[in-house]
């Protein structure tokens, strides 16, 4: 009963890849093989082991907690960068507000949600399908975080006015909300 389970579910898989592709027939190029048996060892995996038995959502809740944490406009923080030895050195000559902000993180979304709805020339719409183009997603405080950046920008307190005032950094931060020892 467990094989023919297995099978059945590799089975639409198959069609799928194939459905509609005269190059699967016609393919026969080792990389073609290998994409097809990698996607039939993708499902064969999923029907046999299953996703996780996820119950308590930790790890979402704790996010969720960071996420809450950091949304304090008042947040004293303190940044450092490290040197060669492992030394901390402060990147604000007094308190940071809140953490740093990757450099490449995009305050609007880089593709736009478009759902395009056919019209007259006149400007009216008639009934015909609309195609609708998927966008990214932002996370929940509206920002567009990117996989990687190698720029941070700080907000420091300026010693002499009081005032926040951004910094740009390249080496990588280290952003505490409390203060830590460091050779300055």
């Amino acid at each position: 009963m467990r094989k023919r389970v297995l099978v059945l579910g590799v089975l639409p898989a198959v069609v799928l890849v194939c459905a509609g592709a005269s190059q699967c027939s016609e393919d026969k190029s080792g990389a073609a093989r290998e994409s097809q048996a990698t996607m039939l060892n993708q499902e064969q995996a999923a029907v046999t082991v299953g996703m996780p038995a996820i119950v308590n959502y930790t790890e979402k809740r704790m996010l969720k907690t960071i996420y809450e944490l950091r949304d304090n406009p008042k947040l004293v923080t303190y940044s450092y960068t490290m040197d060669m030895t492992g030394k901390r050195h402060s990147v604000c000559p007094t308190v940071s507000i809140g953490y740093p902000v990757p450099y490449s993180t995009q305050y609007t979304a880089p593709k736009a949600l478009r759902v395009n709805k056919p019209i007259w020339p006149d400007g009216t719409q008639y009934s015909g399908e609309a195609k609708t183009w998927e966008a990214d997603q932002p996370e929940p405080n509206g920002l567009y975080m990117p996989s990687s950046a190698d720029g941070t920008w700080v907000i420091c307190v300026n010693p002499d006015t009081g005032n926040p005032a951004p910094v740009y950094i390249e080496p990588k931060v280290m952003t505490y909300p409390f203060k830590m020892p460091s050779v300055d």
